[in-house]
C-alpha cells in the first residue's frame, strides 16, 4: 500500500515538475499577449504550433514594414491575438499568423501545406482569397461572389477575415485619408454587418465606430462631445436603476448581475439620421443588463420588472423563444423608471450572454476540446452561408448581388407560420409574394393570391411575427410572374427567381422591345439610325457596358434595365461625341467671308462664313456667351460649337482640317440651354423652393429630375434655356440662397 502510494507520489511531483517547466519556459515577447490570450480561454492548448508559426511568419515577413512604421510582423501577430481573445484555437491562431504570407511574400501554399498541413494551408488560401476582394464597381462586385463561396467551407476564413480588418481600422490613422475612408465605407456595408451576422458583436461594435469617425469625423466628434456633456447626470441616475434592480433580485431572492449597457457612437447616429431622432431623446433612454443562471430566472427577472415599473406598450421582445437569425438570445423591455425616464431592460443568461459577445466564436471559447475545428453541420450561421452560394448562383448582375448581400445582412427578421404548422425565417419587410418564394421557386412563379391569418391580402402585404400565411396558386396555362412583382418583393432569392423567369420565357420579346425602344429614340432625335445603330457599333458598347453580345444589351433596354436614352447618348458618345464627326470635309460648305449672324441661329459668328451658315450648340456642353469656344464642320448640321475644354474636342481634334475658329455675336438675342446640379438636405417643400427660384429669373424649364439618397441628401438636375453667362451667375447664386441647397453648379461635359 505505501509502496504504490509512494509511486503514485512520484509520479505526480514528475508531472508537476513537468508542467511547472512548461509553465517557465520562455516564450518570444512579440507573441506573450498572444499566448496569454490563448491560456486564458484554453489552459492545456499546447503552444508548440503557435511558436512555429510565428517563426515561419517572421522570417518570411522580414524586412517588410508597415505603414505605420512597424515591422510588418506585428500585424499577424495583432490578428492572432484579436483572435485568441474571442477563444480561437491555436489551428486557428497558426492559420491567423500566416494569413499574409502566401500573399505578400515568396513562401508557397504548397511549401506552407507541407510544413504545417492540409487544413491551415486551406484556411491561408481562403484568407489569401479574401483579399483579393475589391470593393466598389460591377466587374469588383462579381469577387464578392467568391468571398461567399470561400467563407462558406470553413467560417474560420471570414473569422481571420474580421480581425484582419479590426486591427487594420486600428491604424487608419496611418494611410491616406482617401484610403482610410473607402475601406471605412467597406467596413460599414459589408464587414461590420457580417460580423452582426455571425454574432460578433464586439468585433462590429468596434468596427462601425472606427469606420464612423473615419467617415465622419466632425459628426464622431460632436456626439463624443455631447456624450461626454451630459455623462455625469446620465451616471448618476443610471447608478440608481442599478440600485433599485439589485433591490428587487434580493427580495425575489434571484441570483445575477446587474450592468450599465454602453451606448455606441455609430449607434447612436443611426438613430438619429436614419430614425430622425434628437440625440437627447436617444441619449437619455437608459439601458442595462441583467445576467442570470437559468432561462427559468430570466422570466422571473422581467415579472419583477414589470411588477416594479410600467412597461410600455409595443416594447417587449422575446428572442429567447425566438431567437434571432445569429442565434442571439435575450429578453428585451422598456419601461417608465423614475423621474418618468424610459429604461431599457435586457435580462439573459450568462451563457447568452457569451454567444451574444461572441457569436460563432463562442463555439471554440467555450468548447472543452481545445482543438475544435468548425462548426456542426446543424449550426444555423453554416445554413446561412449555404444560402448565399445558393442564391448568388441565381443573380447574374454582381452589383445587385451585393446590394441583396448588404440587405440579407442588415436586416432584422420576423417568423411565421406555415398552414402546416412549420416557421421560416423571412427578412424584416418581406412580403407575402417573398413568402411563396421561400416556400418553391414553382409556388412563386404559380401565385394568384395569399391569405394571412384566414384572410384574403394583396401581395404586397408585409409579414409580421407570428403570421400564418397561404398562398393560393393556379395551375392555368400562361399563369407567371407580372414584372411589378420586382417592386413588390424584398428578399434576394424571390428577386432572383423573378427576373431568372422573365430571362427565361421572354428574352426574345426583351430583345425586340429593347432594340425598338433604341430606333425610336434616334428617330425622337433625328439622328442617323443606320449609322449609330450598324453591328460593329453596337458590339462595342455591349462589351464596354458588360454584356456578353447585342442581344444583352437589347434584352437589358427592353427588361428596362438601362434607358434606351442613355444607349443613344453612349452611342453618341462612342462615335466621338457629335453625330456626324466623320464625315468627310468635302462634303461641308464654308461659303465665303462675312460676320452676320443668321436668325434664329445660335448666336455665334463663324469666321470666313457668312449668314447661310448655320451654327448650333452641342449638347454634351451646352456653350453660353463667355465661355471660350470652339467650331466643328459637320454635314448637313452646320457648325456644331463645343465649349473649348469639352471632353469630346479631343476626339473632334483629329481632325484639324474641319475645326475653324468662332466667336459669340455681340448683342445676340438667342437663347442657350444649360443644366445645374443642386445638392441638398432633404426637406418637405424643398422642390417648391427651387422651381419658384427658376421661374421668378424667368427661364424657359425644359426638363428635371430628383431624387434622394440614403444619407438624406438630395439631388436635383435641371435643364432650361436662359441668355448668357452673367444670368446663370445671379440664378445659381439665388439658389444657394434656399435654406438646405449646399451646392448649386453648372453641369458641363468638361475636362476641368
Amino acid at each position: 500500500m505505501n509502496e504504490s502510494h509512494g509511486i503514485g507520489s512520484s509520479s505526480r511531483v514528475r508531472s508537476s515538475l513537468a508542467w511547472f517547466g512548461a509553465r517557465q519556459k520562455t516564450v518570444a515577447a512579440p507573441i506573450e499577449p498572444l499566448v496569454r490570450a490563448l491560456r486564458a480561454n484554453h489552459p492545456k492548448a499546447d503552444i508548440a504550433l503557435i511558436e512555429r508559426a510565428y517563426e515561419t511568419a517572421k522570417k518570411y515577413h522580414e524586412g517588410q514594414m508597415r505603414k505605420s512604421g512597424e515591422p510588418y510582423i506585428t500585424h499577424p501577430v495583432a490578428v492572432a491575438t484579436i483572435l485568441a481573445e474571442f477563444g480561437m484555437t491555436t489551428t486557428t491562431l497558426a492559420a491567423a499568423l500566416l494569413h499574409d504570407t502566401v500573399e505578400d511574400t515568396e513562401y508557397s501554399l504548397e511549401e506552407l501545406t507541407a510544413d504545417f498541413g492540409e487544413e491551415i494551408a486551406l484556411l491561408v488560401d481562403g484568407v489569401t482569397k479574401l483579399d483579393k476582394v475589391k470593393y466598389g464597381d460591377v466587374a469588383q462586385a462579381e469577387t464578392v461572389r467568391k468571398m461567399i463561396v470561400a467563407m462558406s467551407k470553413d467560417i474560420r476564413v471570414l473569422m481571420i477575415k474580421l480581425g484582419d480588418r479590426l486591427h487594420n481600422a486600428r491604424t487608419w490613422k496611418y494611410v491616406s485619408a482617401k484610403s482610410a475612408q473607402k475601406k471605412a465605407r467597406e467596413t460599414l456595408e459589408i464587414y461590420a454587418p457580417l460580423a452582426h451576422r455571425l454574432g460578433m458583436n464586439t468585433i462590429k461594435w468596434e468596427l462601425e465606430d472606427l469606420s464612423f469617425k473615419t467617415l465622419y469625423p466632425g459628426i464622431y466628434e460632436e456626439i463624443e462631445h455631447l456624450v461626454a456633456e451630459r455623462a455625469p447626470a446620465r451616471e448618476e441616475y443610471l447608478a440608481k436603476i442599478i440600485s433599485d434592480i439589485e433591490e428587487e433580485l434580493r427580495r425575489n431572492k434571484i441570483s445575477g448581475s446587474v450592468s450599465g449597457r454602453p451606448k455606441h457612437f455609430y449607434s447612436i447616429y443611426q438613430k438619429m439620421i436614419v430614425r430622425g431622432r434628437d440625440f437627447d431623446d436617444i441619449y437619455d433612454l437608459v439601458a442595462v443588463r441583467v445576467l442570470v443562471e437559468e432561462v427559468r430566472d430570466c422570466y422571473a427577472v422581467l415579472g419583477a420588472m414589470h411588477a416594479k415599473w410600467t412597461p410600455m406598450p409595443g416594447r417587449f421582445k422575446d428572442y429567447i423563444a425566438m431567437p434571432k437569425f445569429n442565434l442571439y438570445q435575450s429578453l428585451h423591455t422598456t419601461v417608465m423608471g423614475p423621474g418618468g425616464k424610459p429604461v431599457e431592460i435586457q435580462v439573459r443568461t450568462h451563457e447568452m450572454h457569451r454567444r451574444a459577445e461572441y457569436g460563432v466564436a463562442a463555439h471554440w471559447r467555450y468548447k472543452q476540446n481545445p482543438n475544435a475545428t468548425a462548426l456542426t453541420q446543424s449550426s444555423q450561421n453554416s445554413n446561412w452561408l449555404r444560402q448565399l452560394v445558393d442564391w448568388q448562383k441565381d443573380t447574374q448582375d454582381p452589383a445587385e448581388f451585393l446590394d441583396q448581400l448588404r440587405y440579407e445582412m442588415s436586416g432584422d427578421r420576423v417568423y411565421v407560420w406555415t398552414p402546416r404548422g412549420e416557421v421560416l425565417e423571412m427578412t424584416s419587410g418581406a412580403t407575402t409574394l417573398d413568402f411563396a418564394y421561400a416556400v418553391h421557386t414553382e409556388v412563386g412563379h404559380r401565385t394568384v393570391g395569399a391569405k394571412v391569418n384566414g384572410r384574403l391580402v394583396p401581395l404586397e402585404t408585409k409579414l409580421e411575427n407570428g403570421d400564418t400565411v397561404e398562398i393560393l396558386t393556379s395551375n392555368a396555362q400562361g399563369a407567371g410572374p407580372s414584372r411589378d412583382w420586382l417592386n413588390i418583393v424584398g428578399t434576394a432569392r424571390a428577386r432572383s427567381k423573378i427576373k431568372a423567369w422573365f430571362s427565361k420565357e421572354r428574352r426574345e420579346e426583351a430583345v425586340e422591345n429593347g432594340k425598338n425602344q433604341i430606333a425610336a429614340a434616334l428617330r425622337k432625335q433625328n439622328l442617323p439610325l443606320r449609322r449609330l445603330m450598324d453591328h460593329e457599333s453596337v458590339v462595342a458598347l455591349a462589351t464596354a457596358l458588360g454584356y456578353v453580345d447585342i442581344s444583352g444589351l437589347y434584352a437589358a433596354v427592353g427588361e428596362r434595365h438601362i434607358s434606351a436614352e442613355s444607349v443613344v447618348a453612349k452611342l453618341i458618345e462612342q462615335a466621338g461625341g457629335e453625330v456626324g464627326s466623320e464625315e468627310t470635309l468635302a462634303e461641308a460648305v464654308v461659303p465665303s467671308k462675312s460676320h452676320t449672324v443668321r436668325p434664329g441661329s445660335s448666336g455665334v459668328i463663324v469666321s470666313g462664313a457668312d449668314s447661310t451658315v448655320w451654327t448650333r450648340v452641342a449638347k454634351c456642353c451646352s456653350p453660353v456667351p463667355g465661355d471660350d469656344i470652339v467650331g466643328f464642320i459637320t454635314r448637313g448640321q452646320g457648325v456644331s460649337v463645343h465649349r473649348s475644354d469639352c471632353n469630346n474636342v479631343k476626339n473632334l481634334q483629329k481632325h484639324p482640317e474641319r475645326m475653324i475658329p468662332v466667336e459669340w455675336a455681340v448683342d445676340t438675342t438667342a437663347s442657350f440651354q444649360v443644366q445645374v446640379r443642386i445638392s441638398a438636405l432633404d426637406r418637405e417643400g424643398l422642390l417648391t423652393d427651387v422651381t419658384r427660384v427658376l421661374s421668378d429669373y424667368h427661364v424657359n424649364i425644359i426638363s428635371g429630375s430628383a431624387r434622394t439618397n440614403a444619407d438624406r441628401v438630395a439631388t436635383q438636375q435641371w435643364s432650361f434655356s436662359m441668355a448668357g453667362t452673367a444670368h446663370l451667375s445671379a440664378i445659381l447664386a439665388a439658389l444657394r440662397r434656399i435654406d438646405g441647397v449646399f451646392s448649386a453648379t453648372r453641369v458641363t461635359n468638361t475636362s476641368s
